[in-house]
């Protein structure tokens, strides 16, 4: 990254974390976790202390200046002061004044252009550092007796400009460094340790440990990641994965560390601490897409440097030009000024890290992660994108579709009896089954003599009746064909059925089918407003997964496809020349992950570790992959926006600042000329902040 970036913008995150990162293999995980998040807090306070002494320079600057303004004889004439200010040792107080003013006041851009030519690459520091010194070495020349003009007033607001300019652009910068501490700031201090003689003791978080009991008191955050062992609340997990409504939690449920719980008490046992918690894993990952370089990054530092070598060449070719013209040394010492000064790549460097800075943070409080910037970029030219079906664009669970009962009996009467066998069951059916008796109040009997048959179903005794829940096929291979049309009807309908028996008489059936997520219709729809194409790869039947296709109005369907070939699949929407995106769970999926242009995970919950993704959508929500490509090309148009104004102004002001209208009259100064350096650098920041209004704040 381009030097001048690295002094503001960089040095609040990364600086800080090189500085320790010697110390973290001696460290427990969770001591590096905690160490991290105090790392985080110093990287904020470090930049606060920065923005702090710019201010104060700039107001013991200004204060100098006055008096350097009144003594300077072109001030005095131009005030019509007249003689009054003139005494004797005037000149000297002026130099005196003038070198506090370039001591003082100039000392954070000489440290900054030692640090860049140490490091080999000039940038923004050197440019100014070297205005300021020539003007003032030269200013002091003439006092001393060379013949030619002080710059000593140029020089006070030279430097009170860019002193005002950095404060103010680092201000705006602030924002769009702090996500990784606003992350941090969500885990709270202390926890409420349940002990084993039942008492509760406030620990510190950072002392927790794997098997740990905490109490969790209505509207406090919940300290690490666990399972809830008792009591029932909702959980607001916004702040962390961008689900909007919060989460009803029972036991057996999992929380997050950082999510604030709603009305109820709730004791959580301690599952993950340290850097294996959700939030440990997130900040990691907005800080590693934060310092990764993107393409339009690496071209925009090039940019720079190139500009820094410009501005160098220009000045020098500036002082030439006016020497050979005629104009003294004194005027082409003042153009040679204007232009480094007016010149300093800034704006040109900030331009792509803060859009990158904000994208990131913005991303990240939605649930969506970066693990490959690069690719995030090309998301926004993806025209396919390809579902995995099972729990992407579907539940990934069985629910009912239907239930049809024959003479004698009703609808509930089948579900109750099929119920109570399958109750005692843990196959997928029999959880569908269940939850369906449960969600309609169908009060469910009690059964004896449970017995699981493998590939057929399962039977058990209820109300003194043997009740069989078997597949049509089981019962087509035996003695009790199905004659029931409204069963063949089910069958038909591609759904898997099981058939309900009451002493050996068919009484009905139930059909199931891995229900459509309520959220891929508006995926689906979104993206192919887009003009981009929807497509499904699934492993199941055709029939099956073409109606799925149907009624979410997919583009194309690739069925039966064995998981190792679903990488060739991808390859061949590829071949059409399209840009493809792949969305699957990041385990099964991960050949056609990475054969892909842009893998998308979805659905990681508290595993965002998912190393074959490029980006990670933490919510089992697809809608988020029409959120990822808007922000992408958002993100995009903030870059091109802003590597558009900070070249448009170096194309207009250079000239200007060289004294190419000097003819007509017109003389850019070096304090105005350093006004519109830095209020470009400003400009560019406030668009980059302006991202936050102009992208989509949720994939809802």
């Amino acid at each position: 990254m381009h030097q001048g970036v690295q002094y503001h913008q960089r040095e609040v995150i990364s600086k800080p974390m090189e500085e320790h990162a010697h110390e973290s293999h001696t460290m427990t995980s969770n001591q590096q976790h905690d160490h991290a998040l105090e790392v985080h807090a110093g990287g904020h306070d470090h930049h606060a202390h920065m923005i702090r002494d710019y201010w104060r320079r700039f107001l013991v600057c200004t204060a100098l200046t006055v008096p350097v303004l009144l003594l300077s004889e072109p001030i005095q004439q131009a005030l019509h002061l007249g003689s009054w200010l003139q005494f004797p040792g005037a000149g000297w107080l002026l130099v005196i004044l003038s070198a506090v003013i370039y001591v003082y006041g100039a000392t954070p851009f000489l440290q900054g252009m030692v640090q860049e030519l140490q490091q080999r690459s000039p940038g923004m520091m050197t440019l100014v550092a070297m205005a300021v010194t020539v003007a003032f070495l030269y200013s002091v020349a003439v006092s001393l007796g060379l013949p030619g003009m002080i710059f000593y007033w140029e020089l006070a607001t030279l430097v009170d400009i860019m002193l005002l300019g950095h404060w103010l652009e680092m201000r705006s910068v602030v924002g769009a460094s702090r996500a990784l501490e606003s992350l941090a700031r969500l885990l709270p201090s202390e926890a409420h340790v349940i002990m084993a003689n039942g008492m509760v003791m406030d620990h510190p978080v950072a002392h927790l440990k794997p098997g740990d009991n905490v109490l969790v008191k209505p509207g406090e955050r919940v300290p690490v990641d666990g399972q809830v062992l008792g009591g029932a609340s909702d959980v607001n997990e916004a702040m962390l994965t961008g689900e909007s409504n919060p989460i009803d939690k029972k036991t057996g449920d999992s929380v997050i560390g950082g999510s604030i719980n709603g009305q109820g008490a709730l004791t959580v046992i301690i599952e993950k601490v340290g850097s294996g918690t959700y939030l440990a894993q997130v900040i990691d990952m907005v800080r590693r897409a934060q310092e990764s370089r993107s393409r339009t990054q690496v071209l925009a530092d090039r940019a720079a440097r190139w500009l820094t070598i410009a501005a160098l060449s220009a000045g020098a070719l500036t002082l030439a030009i006016w020497l050979l013209l005629g104009r003294g040394l004194a005027f082409a010492l003042e153009r040679t000024v204007t232009v480094m000064v007016t010149a300093c790549p800034h704006a040109l460097g900030l331009a792509i890290p803060l859009v990158a800075s904000v994208s990131t943070s913005l991303l990240a409080r939605n649930g969506i992660l970066l693990r490959n910037r690069s690719a995030f970029e090309q998301t926004r030219s993806v025209q396919a994108v390809v579902f995995d079906k099972t729990g992407t664009l579907t539940m990934g669970a069985f629910g009912v579709t239907g239930v049809v009962a024959t003479t004698g009996f009703e609808p509930d009467d089948v579900v109750r009896l099929a119920a109570a066998v399958e109750r005692q069951s843990e196959h997928t059916i029999a959880k569908g089954i269940t939850q369906y008796a449960t969600k309609h109040n169908v009060g469910v009997s009690v059964a004896s003599g449970f017995q699981a048959i493998p590939g057929v179903g399962a039977q058990a005794t209820v109300d003194g009746h043997a009740i069989m829940v078997a597949s049509p096929g089981y019962l087509r291979s035996t003695d009790h064909p199905i004659s029931s049309p409204e069963v063949e009807r089910l069958t038909a309908q591609s759904n898997t059925v099981v058939v309900v028996l009451v002493d050996g008489n068919v009484a009905g059936a139930i059909a199931l089918a891995d229900t459509v997520r309520p959220e891929s219709r508006e995926a689906v729809a979104s993206l192919q407003r887009m003009n981009i194409r929807c497509i499904m790869l699934t492993g199941d039947a055709r029939a099956t997964a073409q109606k799925v296709a149907d009624e979410l109005r997919l583009d194309e369907v690739f069925a039966e496809t064995l998981p190792d070939q679903k990488a060739a699949k991808i390859r061949e929407v590829q071949e059409r020349g399209l840009t493809v995106a792949m969305v699957g769970d990041g385990v099964n999926d991960a050949p056609a992950l990475v054969q892909s242009d842009v893998g998308m995970a979805i659905g990681a919950g508290t595993d965002v570790a998912i190393e074959t993704a490029d980006v990670v959508l933490v919510r089992d929500d697809p809608r988020a992959v029409a959120a990822a490509v808007l922000l992408s090309r958002a993100t995009y148009r903030k870059m091109v926006q802003n590597l558009l104004w900070a070249t448009g102004y170096n194309v207009i002001a250079i000239p200007l600042a060289a004294g190419i209208l000097a003819g007509s009259g017109f003389v850019l100064s070096p304090a105005l000329g350093a006004a519109l350096m830095s209020l470009s650098t400003i400009i560019v920041a406030i668009n980059a902040r302006l991202l936050n209004r102009t992208a989509p704040a949720r994939a809802e």
